[in-house]
Order: C-alpha cells, then structure tokens, then sequence
C-alpha cells in the first residue's frame, strides 16, 4: 500500500474546520479559475483565428496567380486560361521542398482553381453614387463560402445575357438598395464612358469591411466584354490547397515550376499581411493569459501547502518519531497538493468549458464587427490543446509544489510534538 497517498486521502477527506482548510477551498477555487481562463481564453482565440482566416480564404482562396505586368490604365493585363496550364495547376500533389534543412513532402495539394477578371466602376442610381470593384466569376466559381453569407436573395447566373450582381449589404445599406433594385454601373475604357445595366439578385454580408465596401460580383463574360478580352483571356486563377500547412510551398513550387515569367504566385497572406499580422498578434495575448493564470495557480498553490504543513506541524513530528522519512513526510503533502490541484482542473473545465459552449451554441458575448471582423466572440474546441494545458498545468504547479515541502526537512520531532 501507498502510505503516503493513504494519508493524503484520508487529511482530503477529514471535514475538520479550520484556517487551513479555507485555503485550501481558496487554493482550488485559484486552480479552477486559472485553468478556466486558459479554456476559453485558447478557444476564443483560435476561434478568432480560424472563422477570420476562412472567410479571407473563402472569399479570395489560398493562393493567387496574377500577371506582373500593368496596364497603361493600371488595370490587370490578361492571363490565357489555356485547358493546358489548368491541368497543369490541378495535377500539384504531394510537392517536396527543403525547410530547415531537411526535406518534406506537403500532406496534399490543389483542389480546386477558379478564374476571374475585375473591373472598376462607379454605381449610381437616383441619389448617390459609389465606387465598385466588379468581380467577375465563371462557371468555375466554388459558391460555398458566399451562399453561407447571403443574407438575402441568390446567387449570380452563369449566362452571356444575365444581368445579375451580388452585392455586399454594406453597400446596400449606403446605396439604399434591396434585392431586385436596378442600377447602372459606369465605367471608363480607352477613354470612352461606358455604362451597363444591372439588376441585384442577392446580398451578401462577409464581415470583412475591406472586402464588403469594394467588391460585387457578376459573371465573367461582363467583364471580359468591357476590357475587350476573349472569353479565355482573365485577370488571375485564385486557387484552393487541402490543408493550410501545405500553403507556402505549394506556391514557391507554383512559382518555380509551373508559371512563366511574366506571371506571379503569392498567398493570400502575403498579400493582405496586416490582417494575419494582427491575427499572429492574438497568440502573444494567448500566452501572456496563460503564463499569468498558470502564475497564479502555482502561487496559492504553494501558499496553501506551506500553511498546510505549519498546521499539522504535530503530525509531522509524530512520523518523523515514528521513523519516516523527509521524503516520506514530504510525499504525503505533495500528494495533497495534486489532490487540491485535481479537483480545481475539474471544476475548471467543467466551467470553462460550459462556458465556452454556451457562446458556441447561443453567442452571447457581442463584439463591433467592424473592428473584429465577427459579429461575436467564435469557439473553437482545440481537444489536444486543452488535453495539452491540464496536464502541463497539472505537472508545471506539482513540481513547484517540492518548494514548501522543504520546510518538513527543517522541523524536529521533539519541538514539533510539543508545537501547540
């Protein structure tokens, strides 16, 4: 039998009432907050991260292939959508590279590559006018991430006669525009005025201001007529990878390997680094949260067990006769300290993380959307991570919890006996 743990248990369970055991009440009510912070603090914060990188993604794919050269009028020069170079880009799997010196091999490849063309404009209708970015999307369009932000209405139809355009619910709100409205877009080529009549088959709301307030979308062919360009000329592909890790190496193989000269590769977060910047800057906030909860876990954790140990200075004494160990006498109070620290992570996570599941399943926690991108606070369960914090938290407080024990090294049988 464990000596040691036995009495461990049997000093847990004792309902004696004293200072000593509001500390300990204090202790682990301190160990089930800090590890309920951690939870919803790491959940928030990949959260954040992962509903924000997926609608950047969503709305603009992982990887762009655009040309390096300019117009005269600084629009986009033509790329040629030949059924060659888009096998070419669709056949990319399993891509070797060097990265710290060691040779890998990405986990999949491309999945999916749509084209598209834009073109600069200006709605206008009764009472206002407004800048608009036209995107044009073909055939080819994934609409997965849009139709899950429509707001109201439906999707553009693919046809050379279609005048429908998706605009986003922020330039509805400017523009006083609902579906089924009319308007005209202007629009300058080769120094003439052109104009096109479109008609609004549906809204849709990204959260990404940047995003919303610039672009609508309309089929391809519009904007290929406008810039004079063939049905297969288009502004660039936007490309789809199977997993996030695989990003930067398949484009450096993209670009290395399968484009010309006169054609570009680059990730989306190259291109928009403030964005992921400031996403990146979430994780130092993480781990300042977590160093600080975890500080304060071992600091009333090892307050409590010194007072512990002062309290039953006579029990220490009494083994100490007896004939056990420091050691001895050590382990029972370590095994103590994991006692408190074990119902305080149940606690915890049994808060923590029912919290954090009520904001996943009601969100009630509201956030201004035109700062955060989110209209609340997203939650995203990470079970390795979470696995990952108990057991650190667990292991990290017991191994400062040897410090107080070093007191029982110190105590002498005889003086601690007649301690009163």
């Amino acid at each position: 039998m464990n000596t040691p743990f036995y009495i461990a248990q049997r000093i847990a369970a004792s309902g004696q009432k004293s200072f000593a055991r509001l500390i300990v009440t204090i202790a682990t009510a301190a160990v089930a907050l800090s590890i309920a912070v951690m939870l919803i603090a790491t959940s928030m914060t990949r959260g954040f991260k992962s509903e924000i990188t997926n609608k950047m993604f969503g709305f603009w794919g992982h990887i762009h292939i655009t040309s390096v050269q300019q117009t005269t009028s600084f629009e986009p020069a033509p790329i040629g959508a030949t059924p060659l170079f888009m096998q070419a880009l669709k056949s990319v799997k399993n891509v070797e590279y060097t990265e710290g010196g060691r040779d890998k091999t990405t986990k999949g490849g491309v999945h999916h590559i749509q084209s598209y063309a834009t073109k600069a404009g200006i709605i206008k209708t009764k009472d206002n006018f407004e800048g608009i970015i036209l995107k044009g999307v073909g055939s080819d369009y994934n609409w997965n991430f849009v139709e899950k932000n429509l707001v109201e209405g439906r999707k553009i139809s693919n046809c050379d006669t279609c005048r429908d355009i998706l605009i986003s619910k922020s330039t509805a709100d400017r523009l006083n525009l609902k579906t089924g409205n009319k308007f005209v877009v202007h629009f300058v080529q080769d120094n003439k005025q052109e104009k096109r009549l479109f008609q609004i088959c549906g809204i849709y709301k990204t959260g990404i201001e940047e995003y919303d307030k610039r672009f609508a979308l309309v089929d391809i062919h519009f904007v290929q007529e406008l810039l004079g360009w063939s049905s297969n000329q288009v502004a660039g592909f936007e490309v789809f990878v199977d997993y996030m890790q695989d990003l930067k190496p398949i484009s450096n193989h993209i670009y290395s390997e399968l484009i010309t000269n006169d054609l570009t590769s680059q990730t989306v977060r190259e291109e928009q680094p403030a964005i992921f910047d400031w996403l990146d800057l979430q994780d130092t906030n993480e781990y300042v949260i977590l160093g600080l909860m975890l500080l304060v876990s071992i600091i009333n954790m090892v307050t409590a067990l010194l007072i512990l140990i002062l309290e039953r200075i006579n029990m220490v004494g009494t083994l100490k006769a007896l004939g056990t160990t420091n050691w001895g006498v050590q382990q029972i109070f370590l095994y103590y300290g994991i006692i408190i620290i074990g119902a305080g992570l149940l606690i915890g996570n049994a808060f923590g993380l029912g919290l954090a599941w009520l904001e996943q399943r009601f969100h009630f926690i509201k956030l201004p959307e035109a700062d955060y991108y989110l209209s609340y606070a997203p939650i995203h369960f990470d079970w390795s991570v979470i696995a990952f914090l108990n057991i650190g938290t667990l292991l990290i407080t017991s191994l400062f919890l040897i410090l107080p024990t070093f007191l029982i090294t110190s105590i002498s049988p005889i003086k601690a006996i007649r301690f009163k």
